[in-house]
């Protein structure tokens, strides 16, 4: 039976054969970064964390962690960046590879690392005893490991001394040691080519070989290597290098390599090599030709610098043939000329119907094989969509006068977004997706009742149902309906997706209710495949598959014990974060009470816009504005961008979008710990929030966090204050998505949605500038940069219900009784309290100093009922308003 490497930080990262290459970041190693290592040397850990925070938000889906420098105390070191990770959501919740030559360093960092770690690495090279001892503590410590191809007579250099170390290595770690088959991941090394020395020929052929061999011999093993090496012999001429890199690493990868260290900087897209360039790569990699070497050698010469010339013509597409214009359009998303060449296809074709069938369907399968080979991104196939929905459109009329033209689908496909949730960005992506791929699509739209989807479900006779959800509480809704699918005796799929879903909530809360088979697909590339494996004709054997890989998956977590240590509730008041209330400096408002902002300049907003995320929700990663030059997904990037604020600029022009908010600062203190209560100008209490106080066991001195302790406690006799806001730019959004869908132009549909989202995060960071610098009036000073601002370097914390520091949705309805949110700017909130409209946020406002943002983690079962009486509710309603597994039973 196939075994999948499972890793984990706070979020599981599952290698399955649908994933796409695994990316490790590098730049936390000393030995590989000049910058990283100067921090970690003058002990500038925090600082150091931001390089760490840069790879993960550049991509990385494992950090790679090595402290290996002669004037370092790497344990101290190791252990220390260890600690300082898990303190950091953002960071940790990606796996930790912990990289070092030292083996006293690897076991210091097993002992701290949070989550499922990969060591990097341990090899025969000091004989067997020792290999065998160093497995034995890894397995016992519970992490993966990466093999070197190494052995007592030095580093494999040839095929058969690569593939002999490998069986060699893993039968001793599997039948010895009884290491789980699927945690091990062999470096067969990658040395440079083209070298100019006859026993380097083979280097990168050897390595395909090797990897190859090693997936078909050694069961469940996985193949791991640092690309960058492969290049080394061009170093000064980045056009060959790139080559290099994206061509060793396009074949690697289809003779399986599924992981390892890739610097994207230095790697070109593949098929945009030029192809004489391209050529005279890989014969050097294939090892075609005895003077392949000298050749490229020779070529390189040709092409120095690192400006490629634009080779293309405008227009010249046009001169080709009547399919090779209509793929063009549609690979490129150019609508131009659709209708006229669609046209053209009408006239030759018997019936209106086969253009759509054929022509149309040839261009959008290419798109599809592109998009799932990742040759095209997200932005590209969702232009490609318009395109082909503008030809559809155009047909329509011609097909309906046949009155017996009928697309033939490969499958009908409903999608909702469930009851009481306004988000459906991710949603139609996958709805966009899957069109391309040719299944139709039902789209219920958001806020979904399931008996709506069930009746829907029922009428449409769909194949596969895909539900979505961004918060908490429709997390509960997908359960919900999946026991209702199971009453009504439905036997269609059901695919589960959105921010908050997860496989462990998928298998352990979903999955038991229906008895066909549920799926979470977590993006829009994997939706393809999961459907189309799910409806083809011999599909028993894939959906069985399905339900005892999310069988075993239940089992196991249902039998984990307690990873983490806790303290109960009241030991963890006791460690309580402590300000010196006699000398931490209180500042009053400058104007207590409720203000609002109607119709606001929307334009203002612009320069506060952080544009990171908004490339992610197109499934682009890197960071803003280094993804505009990125050598992968930087051209692309770069015309999303455009787009992006060529519809801004209609926004701000024209208005289409209106911006509301309503803020408030009151006088507030600390009561029972916990709790926060606000006063209204009378000095009686107006409302009290509730906060959530972190549980895990934690080393002498450290505090655990809650909100309330940074508002000075009742008993002191100091007044103290707090603020709430809700701000929204959501205003419009809905109406003009539904106009540019109207407009087959789902592309435009989605950009309005992710911009108006853009925007309101960015007036809640321009409203908490104005409280802090003119409202509140407490650094009145301030001179940040947006870029300052992103990285939060103000004084004084925003968090948001439902967010990490306070994981409590609930609290949204005391922020609207206190505000008046709806009555004021027309903000409302859902059954399952999301914001309406969607491009909304809300948040408290704390001023210390010492304030600053954390993260819950999970807590016990004594806060769990503590918090449930403070707020006069059960156990199950408490439970259901927090983060999914936040409590740990």
């Amino acid at each position: 039976m196939n075994r999948y490497l499972k890793l984990s930080g706070l979020e599981p990262l599952i290698v399955t054969p649908e994933s796409n290459f695994i990316n490790v970041g590098e730049r936390t190693n000393v030995t590989g970064s000049r910058k990283f290592l100067r921090l970690i040397k003058e002990e500038k850990y925090e600082e150091a964390l931001s390089v760490a925070r840069d790879q993960v938000e550049g991509g990385a889906q494992i950090l790679d962690v090595n402290m290996d420098e002669g004037m370092l105390d790497g344990v101290y070191a190791m252990t220390t960046f260890l600690n300082l990770i898990a303190s950091e959501p953002d960071i940790s919740r990606i796996p930790i590879m912990i990289d070092s030559s030292k083996w006293e360093i690897i076991e210091a960092g097993l002992q701290v690392v949070q989550g499922k770690s990969v060591v990097n690495s341990i090899s025969l090279k000091s004989g067997e005893s020792e290999f065998i001892r160093q497995a034995k503590l890894v397995k016992r410590y519970g992490a993966a490991v990466i093999v070197m191809a190494f052995d007592e007579d030095g580093q494999a250099d040839t095929y058969q001394r690569r593939i002999d170390i490998c069986k060699r290595s893993y039968d001793i770690l599997v039948n010895v040691v009884r290491f789980p088959s699927q945690d091990i991941i062999f470096d067969p090394n990658i040395f440079p080519v083209a070298t100019g020395m006859d026993e380097h020929r083979r280097n990168a052929l050897d390595f395909f070989q090797a990897a190859k061999w090693i997936r078909e011999n050694l069961p469940n093993a996985n193949v791991s290597g640092g690309v960058s090496n492969v290049s080394f012999s061009f170093r000064g001429n980045n056009i060959v290098r790139e080559a290099i890199n994206s061509a060793f690493l396009y074949h690697a990868i289809k003779h399986g390599m599924n992981l390892g260290i890739v610097n994207p900087t230095m790697l070109e897209v593949y098929d945009e090599i030029p192809k004489d360039l391209l050529q005279h790569v890989e014969d050097v990699l294939f090892d075609r030709k005895e003077d392949a070497t000298e050749r490229l050698l020779d070529f390189a010469e040709t092409v120095k610098g690192d400006k490629k010339q634009d080779e293309t013509k405008v227009l010249e597409w046009r001169t080709k043939s009547l399919q090779e214009r209509i793929t063009y359009s549609l690979v490129k998303g150019i609508d131009a000329f659709i209708v006229e060449d669609v046209e053209e296809a009408r006239l030759q074709s018997v019936k209106p119907i086969q253009v759509i069938e054929g022509h149309l369907m040839i261009g959008m399968n290419v798109v599809g094989d592109l998009f799932g080979s990742g040759k095209m991104f997200l932005p590209q196939v969702v232009k490609s969509a318009r395109v082909m929905k503008k030809a559809v459109a155009y047909l329509q009329p011609f097909i309906e006068a046949e009155k017996d033209g009928k697309q033939e689908f490969a499958g009908k496909i409903l999608m909702a977004t469930v009851k009481g949730d306004v988000h459906d960005i991710g949603k139609n992506i996958v709805s966009v997706v899957l069109g391309c791929n040719n299944y139709e699509i039902v789209d219920l739209g958001v806020m979904v009742a399931p008996e709506k989807i069930i009746e829907a479900a029922k009428k449409e006779n769909v194949d596969v149902i895909g539900l979505s959800g961004l918060i908490t509480p429709s997390l509960d809704e997908m359960v919900y309906l999946s026991k209702e699918m199971e009453k009504n005796n439905f036997s269609v799929p059901l695919l589960i997706g959105g921010a908050t879903t997860s496989k462990a909530h998928t298998s352990v809360k979903i999955s038991p209710n229906y008895s066909n088979t549920v799926v979470h697909v977590n993006d829009a590339s994997r939706a393809v495949t999961v459907v189309g494996n799910l409806l083809q004709e011999n599909n028993a054997i894939y959906k069985n598959q399905i339900r005892e890989e999310y069988h075993l998956f239940r089992e196991k977590f249902l039998k984990r014990g307690k990873q983490k240590e806790y303290v109960s509730i009241d030991e963890a008041r006791k460690r309580k974060y402590k300000i010196d209330w006699n000398t931490s400096k209180i500042n009053k408002p400058n104007q207590l009470g409720i203000q609002e902002i109607q119709d606001f300049d929307i334009s203002k907003l612009e320069e506060f816009i952080d544009w990171s995320p908004f490339f992610r929700s197109w499934d682009l990663h890197g960071k803003y504005p280094d993804i505009l030059t990125d050598n992968v997904v930087g051209e692309q990037a770069s015309e999303l961008f455009t787009d992006a604020k060529e519809l801004l600029k209609k926004v701000f022009d024209n208005k289409l979008l209106k911006a509301k908010a309503v803020f408030g600062l009151f006088p507030a203190n600390t009561i029972n710990d916990d709790d926060i209560e606000v006063y209204n100008d009378e000095k009686e209490v107006q409302n009290t929030f509730l906060t959530l106080r972190q549980q895990l066991k934690k080393r002498e001195g450290v505090p655990n966090h809650a909100l309330a302790d940074f508002i000075a406690p009742k008993e002191t006799g100091l007044q103290d204050y707090m603020g709430a806001f809700c701000v929204s730019t959501g205003f419009g959004t809905a109406e003009l998505a539904a106009q540019f869908e109207a407009e087959n132009d789902d592309y435009n549909s989605i950009m309005i949605k992710a911009l108006a989202d853009r925007l309101a995060e960015a007036f809640a960071e321009y409203l908490h500038k104005e409280v802090r610098t003119k409202h509140w009036g407490y650094a009145l000073t301030e001179d940040l940069s947006n870029k300052e601002l992103i990285k939060e370097n103000y004084k004084g914390i925003r968090p948001a219900p439902g967010y990490p520091a306070c994981p409590d949705h609930l609290e949204k309805k005391t922020i609207w009784s206190l505000l008046n949110v709806y009555e004021r700017i027309g903000v409302e909130l859902t059954d399952s309290l999301a914001m309406w409209p969607a491009a909304s946020v809300s948040g408290y406002y704390f001023a210390n100093e010492e304030a600053k943002y954390f993260g819950l983690g999970k807590i016990t079962k004594d806060q769990l009922l503590d918090y449930a009486k403070r707020r006069n509710v059960s156990e199950q309603v408490a439970e259901k308003w927090l983060n999914p597994n936040l409590v740990d039973d």
